[in-house]
């Protein structure tokens, strides 16, 4: 029996949809921020339920990574990212259309659920596909998130003051359908591999994750907005119930046939390391710098734009040093970016603590928030070809595990910090020790960097 060739893999092609993909979701994360009051306004309802649009992005994207993460290791990634895209853009549409605030809300929800897959599809379309390019390609996400961070804002802005708050989510719509019409061109099908169809999914290990992580999170939401005993009440017995939940869910994937995550990737060898410093280096310094804006102006009275563009330095310096570190993998490997870009980071965040040494506080911040940015550009490949090169074949779940981490340490460092600020009267001075508390703990962390597994070259 003949068998038709396979058309030639165009990856610079097929990497462009990806790219354009994980562009629409990263824009999506900080593009809305920015039309939180007109749509206050535009809904005619409260700023606390206006205030669930990114809440409820934020529950769906989390819940969401290890559920596509497995979808795309029974499904295929290519269908997944698929099914992703078509979900992100009908959501989209939908939340344009919204007339209702609770609509809008569970909307969010719907949409973060497909953007939740496009980085595990994403991630695994080019390990299946791109052969000894793979390390180079999947380090490119690192550059790609911060030009999402910066321009989504600019997008927001321009939007609100000239046009609607309904444009934020209709922008997303044309996107979302050409790259549905390229995705079915050019994106080859998934390579054939052993028949799952007869492998059911893990419900109950989905379900016990799933209800720690949102347990977990509005935990830290009640942390965060903390009044009287109600409130700590309402903490603890939802801290209480993501432990229970947590240990029932390790407890199940431990004793179970085919679990909804393998343990070994969660804590075996190497890879309990490989979360940990992603949770660690990148996520808690992810959430101490979305509170940039706040220290700028609670500390030195710098404007709403002014402290804004703080961040604009921060993922300038992140995407530069990316690519730099993309180019030069092959031959630091890992541990070398992952001293130096810490070392790095952790001599923006005490410049962060500190007061201006020199210039101005705009200047002095700009350039203690481009060091971080740096720092961290710099690991990005690293932390993100370390865990994959253990497990190729897991590459969609892990890509997802990689995320969650730094959801997860970003989500914690900024409740923790707010439940803080809660009721001092100058969080500025507040947020500097954090700074150098957050300095200190990534210098501890550095311990973890031999624990991390060493390559050079292409795997």
């Amino acid at each position: 029996m003949t068998h038709a060739t396979p058309a030639p893999l165009r990856r610079k092609t097929v990497f462009a949809i990806i790219a354009m993909a994980l562009l629409m979701m990263s824009i999506d994360s900080t593009i809305v921020a920015t039309a939180l009051h007109s749509i206050q306004q535009g809904l005619n309802t409260s700023i606390n339920l206006t205030s669930w649009t990114i809440t409820a992005y934020s529950f769906g994207f989390v819940l969401m990574l290890p559920v596509s993460g497995k979808l795309a290791e029974r499904f295929g990634r290519r269908q997944v990212f698929i099914a992703s895209t078509l979900a992100f853009t009908l959501a989209s549409f939908g939340c344009g259309m919204a007339d209702d605030i609770y609509v809008l809300i569970v909307l969010r929800a719907v949409q973060a659920a497909g953007g939740a897959g496009f980085t595990p599809t994403a991630t695994g379309i080019i390990v299946d596909h791109f052969g000894a390019t793979r390390d180079r390609y999947v380090s490119l996400f690192g550059s790609i998130f911060p030009v999402g961070s910066m321009i989504g804002p600019i997008f927001g802005g321009y939007f609100v003051a000239y046009s609607s708050w309904r444009d934020v989510f209709y922008v997303n719509v044309p996107i979302g359908l050409v790259i549905l019409l390229l995705a079915f061109r050019f994106i080859p099908h998934d390579p054939v591999k052993e028949d799952r169809s007869g492998r059911r999914m893990d419900v109950l290990g989905i379900a016990l994750l799933g209800v720690s992580l949102l347990s977990g999170m509005l935990a830290a939401t009640i942390l965060g907005e903390r009044q009287g005993g109600e409130s700590l009440a309402g903490f603890l017995g939802f801290l209480l119930a993501a432990i229970v939940a947590l240990v029932l869910f390790f407890h199940h994937i431990r004793h179970t046939d085919s679990p909804f995550i393998a343990p070994r990737l969660i804590y075996g060898h190497h890879f309990g390391a490989v979360n940990l410093v992603n949770m660690i280096f990148s996520g808690f310094v992810v959430g101490a710098m979305a509170l940039v804006p706040l220290y700028a102006t609670s500390r030195y009275g710098i404007d709403a734009v002014g402290s804004g563009t703080l961040l604009t330095a921060q993922g300038a310096a992140a995407m530069i040093c990316s690519l730099t570190a993309v180019v030069l993998l092959r031959r630091t490997g890992y541990h070398l970016p992952l001293y130096v870009g810490s070392a790095v980071s952790i001599l923006g965040l005490v410049g962060l603590a500190l007061p201006p040494l020199a210039g101005t506080p705009f200047v002095w911040l700009a350039f203690a928030a481009f060091l971080v940015g740096a720092g961290n550009g710099a690991i990005n490949p690293a932390m993100r070809n370390a865990g994959l090169q253990l497990a190729p074949e897991s590459s969609s779940m892990l890509a997802a595990l990689r995320t969650l981490s730094l959801q997860t340490g970003s989500i914690a460092t900024i409740s923790v910090v707010a439940a803080f600020l809660a009721h001092q009267s100058n969080p500025g001075a507040i947020l500097a020790w954090v700074y150098g508390v957050v300095a200190v703990i990534r210098l501890l962390a550095l311990t973890l960097v031999k624990y991390v597994p060493e390559q050079r070259g292409a795997w």
